[in-house]
């Protein structure tokens, strides 16, 4: 368990919920504030930007190893693309200061030391490394020796991969670290997501573990809720315009409200009660079997199995005990359709 403005993240407590803005401000401060302070609305606990140009990213080149050739992004150079999604350095301090104002958590993404030196200035409270930066040891290592908690995507990785992440964090001193379960396909489809890994990797690492969800619905975030997951991130933006390259596999407000609500009725849902019955089930009783006398008997009577029968509804004996009370004498009139129960019955010395 660890803290991030006060919020504990982990077992025993409600699923923390990011929203990734990523790439979905179209270019324009105006829009970040606007879906910063949607998510506040909708009870995410903290939105997430990215930290990066296109120059910290890549090259600007058309070689074929820098052309994306498949997918949602088919026909972008990678520096094009980065070029369209980035955050700019220049917005950050004022995006800060606004998710502060109005009482939400904002952190980031950094894609290299300077934009890590960037969120410290900004005094970030925690840092999400990417799915395609898992490797990236060197990355992880400056970012962990901050002592900030320490969100890692495992998209792509491999357990040796996922490993390494984790022990650049510990040889940081660093050990509040949560992995996000990641599939890096957009969108993904939730088949792919093998949900029961959630506790693979809680069982392989001792950590805390989340979900970076990239499907087009709620159903995984929910079910991996169920399955113990201690947060959820999910792209966010604030409205259906087509507002940049993540925008086909992102919720609007709406839909994280809802994921918010699915996520904690998940949460609620899912607690082990060792099978302590609720009230709601006690006005079903009458459904259950138990012992009722079918005769009016009177006091002195020795019972016999003519006088009972097990049947609905379920205030009498347990129908467990009906052998237990043939012969036994009762200490007081009875009458037909009236529940079996101890009391009836003259104590045996």
């Amino acid at each position: 368990m660890f803290e991030i403005d006060g919020q504990k993240i982990g077992k025993g407590f409600k699923p923390y919920i990011v929203a990734e803005l990523s790439a979905n401000h179209g270019g324009d401060i105006k829009r970040a504030k606007s879906s910063i302070k949607a998510a506040k609305e909708s009870g995410a606990n903290a939105v997430k930007i990215q930290s990066y140009t296109p120059d910290t990213m890549t090259l600007n080149s058309n070689k074929k190893d820098f052309l994306i050739n498949e997918g949602l992004w088919k026909g972008y150079s990678l520096y094009q693309l980065y070029e369209e999604a980035y955050t700019p350095f220049e917005w950050h301090e004022e995006l800060f200061a606004f998710a502060k104002s109005i009482g939400i958590t904002l952190f980031s993404t950094p894609f290299d030391e300077s934009a890590v030196d960037l969120l410290e200035s900004l005094n970030t409270p925690a840092y999400k490394i990417a799915s395609f930066e898992i490797t990236d040891l060197p990355l992880i290592r400056y970012a962990a020796s901050k002592k900030k908690p320490m969100f890692i995507s495992t998209g792509m990785a491999n357990i040796d991969e996922i490993k390494d992440a984790i022990n650049c964090c510990k040889e940081q001193g660093n050990n509040e670290i949560l992995i996000f379960h990641c599939i890096s396909k957009y969108p993904a489809d939730i088949l792919d997501y093998q949900l029961g890994d959630i506790n693979f990797l809680r069982e392989k690492f001792n950590i805390e573990i989340g979900l970076s969800d990239h499907t087009v619905s709620n159903l995984a975030a929910s079910l991996a809720t169920a399955l113990g997951a201690s947060a959820i991130e999910k792209h966010f933006k604030l409205d259906e315009k087509d507002c940049g390259p993540d925008s086909t596999f992102s919720i609007n407000p709406s839909q994280l409200k809802s994921l918010v609500n699915e996520c904690k009725l998940s949460y609620e849902a899912s607690k082990t009660n060792y099978l302590k019955r609720p009230d709601a089930e006690k006005e079903n009783r009458k459904f259950r079997r138990s012992i009722y006398f079918i005769k009016n008997l009177p006091k002195g009577h020795i019972l016999k199995k003519t006088d009972i029968r097990r049947i609905r509804p379920g205030y009498g004996l347990h129908p467990k005990y009906f052998d237990n009370v043939i012969g036994k004498e009762l200490i007081r009139n009875v009458e037909n359709a009236e529940p079996v129960t101890w009391q009836c019955f003259k104590e045996e010395k």
